[in-house]
C-alpha cells in the first residue's frame, strides 16, 4: 500500500532514530526530535495505522515501535528512489555547467572573430566588447566532490560567466550533505546581487549550515570574485595598424597615442558605457573628432552600435577610423552586424 506524505515522514523518523539509537521508539520521541510539527497524539494515530499495515512492530506492550522487515523495505527502496534523483540532478546540473562553459568560450571565441573580420573588411580598426550586466545576479550555485579532499564549487552569474571554486575539505561530504548545502545555497541566493547579500543573511545561512559553515565562507568569496569579473567589461579590439594607412593620423605622437588606446583598452570602456547608456538602444552612435571623450580618439571618427542578449546584457560594436571614412558603408556594415549578432546569441531564426 502506497503511504501518504504524513505516515511517509513518521515512519522515515522512527527508522532513523531506531537505527540511530537500536531503542523502540515512541511518539514523544518523534513529536520532539522531528521536524514534523505534529502533536504527540496525533503521531501515535499513525503508528498505529502503520503498525496495523505492517511496517512497524510493537515489541512489547508498553514500548514504542520498531521497523518491520516491510518498513525496512520501504525505507532501503525510499533512500534508492532519492540516491537516483540526486545523481540525475547532478547529471543535469554537470550538463548544464557544460553547456554554459562552452557558450562563453564560443562567445569569446565569435567576438575575437568578428573584430578581426570587420577590421579587414573595412580597414578601419574595431572593437568589440561582450555583454555586460551591471550588478550582476547569481543564477545558480552547485557543489560537487571532485575526490576525498577536495570540493568543486561551480558559481554561475549575470551573462552566464562561471566561476570555479576548489576548496580543500578535510572529510570528504555526503551526497545527502551535499545536497542540502546547494538547496540551502540557491534557496537564499539565487536572484541576489552582491549588495543583497548583506550579514544578517550570511548568519542565518551559516546557522542553518550548522557544522558546514566554513564552507559558506567559501563560496561567498568565491561570490564575490565571481560578481566582480562578471561586471568588468572586456574589450576586442583589432586592425590598430589599419590607422597608419592614413596621412592624417600619422604623427607619431598622435599615432602612438592612438595605438596605445585601441591595445591597452582602458580608455575604451568609457567609449562603451556611453554607447550602451543610449536611450535608443541598437540605435547607431556617430562620434566625430571632439565628439568623443577619449582624448587620443579626437583626430578620428567613431561609429558604434548595440546588441543584446535574451539573458539581458549588452554589448558594443564599434569602427575607428579617419574622419573621412565611408559613413553609409560603415552604417549599413554596423546594422547587418547587429542583426547578426542576434541571431548567433539569441537563436534567433
Amino acid at each position: 500500500m502506497e503511504l501518504d506524505e504524513r505516515k511517509m515522514k513518521i515512519l522515515k523518523a522512527i527508522i532513523s532514530t531506531y537505527l540511530e539509537t537500536g531503542d523502540p521508539v515512541g511518539s514523544r520521541t518523534i513529536a520532539k526530535d522531528s521536524d514534523l510539527h505534529l502533536s504527540s497524539a496525533t503521531i501515535r494515530n499513525e503508528m498505529a495505522d502503520l503498525e496495523e499495515l505492517g511496517y512497524i512492530l510493537q515489541p512489547h506492550t508498553s514500548a514504542g515501535r520498531i521497523p518491520s522487515d516491510l518498513g525496512y523495505r520501504y525505507y532501503v527502496n525510499c533512500l534508492m528512489e532519492e540516491n537516483d534523483e540526486i545523481r540525475t540532478r547532478e547529471t543535469e546540473k554537470e550538463k548544464e555547467h557544460q553547456d554554459l562553459i562552452n557558450k562563453m568560450d564560443r562567445m569569446e571565441e565569435v567576438l575575437k572573430n568578428v573584430a578581426d573580420v570587420l577590421a579587414a573588411n573595412t580597414n578601419y580598426a574595431t572593437l568589440i566588447s561582450a555583454p555586460q550586466i551591471k550588478e550582476s545576479k547569481l543564477k545558480f550555485i552547485q557543489l560537487s566532490m571532485v575526490d576525498s579532499q577536495r570540493l568543486l564549487v561551480v558559481i554561475v552569474v549575470g551573462n552566464d560567466t562561471v566561476k570555479n571554486v576548489l576548496m580543500n575539505m578535510d572529510e570528504p561530504l555526503g551526497n545527502d550533505e551535499i545536497l542540502k548545502l546547494n538547496i540551502l545555497l540557491n534557496s537564499f541566493l539565487q536572484g541576489l546581487t552582491l549588495n543583497d547579500i548583506n550579514i544578517e543573511l550570511v548568519h542565518t545561512m551559516k546557522v542553518q549550515a550548522g557544522m558546514h559553515a566554513d564552507i559558506l565562507e567559501g563560496v561567498f568569496n568565491g561570490i564575490v570574485e565571481a560578481i566582480h569579473e562578471a561586471d568588468n567589461l572586456e574589450i576586442y579590439t583589432s586592425g590598430a595598424t589599419n590607422m597608419l594607412k592614413y596621412p592624417e593620423l600619422s604623427n607619431p605622437e598622435h599615432t602612438t597615442a592612438l595605438l596605445d588606446t585601441l591595445v591597452e583598452k582602458k580608455q575604451l570602456v568609457k567609449l562603451v558605457d556611453d554607447t550602451v547608456n543610449q536611450e535608443e538602444k541598437h540605435g547607431i552612435q556617430v562620434y566625430i573628432g571632439n565628439e568623443t571623450q577619449v582624448q587620443s580618439l579626437r583626430d578620428c571618427s567613431i561609429v558604434t552600435a548595440t546588441y543584446e542578449l535574451k539573458e539581458g546584457g549588452t554589448g558594443t560594436v564599434g569602427i575607428i577610423g579617419p574622419k573621412r571614412m565611408d559613413y553609409r558603408k560603415v552604417v549599413n556594415t554596423l546594422r547587418n552586424l547587429t542583426d547578426d549578432l542576434d541571431e548567433i546569441f539569441n537563436n534567433k531564426s
